[in-house]
C-alpha cells in the first residue's frame, strides 16, 4: 500500500501552505511593478493582496500547527510588497494628478504668464 501523504503533496507531513499565500505574494509584486501605469493598477492589486493576506493570516493564526512555516513567510512577504505597492502607486497617481492639474492650466503657476 502506498503512503497517502505521496499522493497528496500538499498534505505532506501533515501540513498544508496557507491560504491564498502564493496569491499575495504575487500580486504584491505585481502591485510594486505596475506602480507606475498611472499607480491604478498598482493600487488595485495592492489592496486585493493585503485583503487576502489577512484572511489567510487568521486561518494561520486560528491553526498554526496545520499550516507550513514557508507559506506564512511567503504571506508575510506578499503583505510586506502589497503595502509597498500601494504606498508607491498612491504616490505616483497623486503626481499624475498634480501634473495634469497643472498641465491643463487650472493650477497656472504666477511665473508662467510671462
Amino acid at each position: 500500500m502506498e503512503n497517502q501523504s505521496y499522493q497528496n503533496p500538499q498534505n505532506y507531513g501533515g501540513q498544508i501552505p496557507v491560504p491564498n499565500s502564493v496569491a499575495v505574494l504575487v500580486l504584491g509584486i505585481i502591485s510594486i511593478v505596475s506602480c507606475f501605469c498611472y499607480g491604478i493598477i498598482g493600487i488595485i492589486c495592492g489592496i486585493i493582496a493585503l485583503v487576502l493576506a489577512d484572511k489567510g493570516k487568521n486561518a494561520y493564526n486560528s491553526s498554526p500547527e496545520d499550516f507550513t512555516l514557508s507559506s506564512f513567510n511567503n504571506l508575510k512577504a506578499g503583505k510586506i510588497c502589497a503595502i509597498i505597492g500601494v504606498s508607491l502607486s498612491a504616490l505616483y497617481l497623486i503626481i499624475v494628478i498634480i501634473a495634469l492639474v497643472v498641465g491643463t492650466g487650472l493650477g497656472t503657476l504666477p511665473w508662467a504668464r510671462f
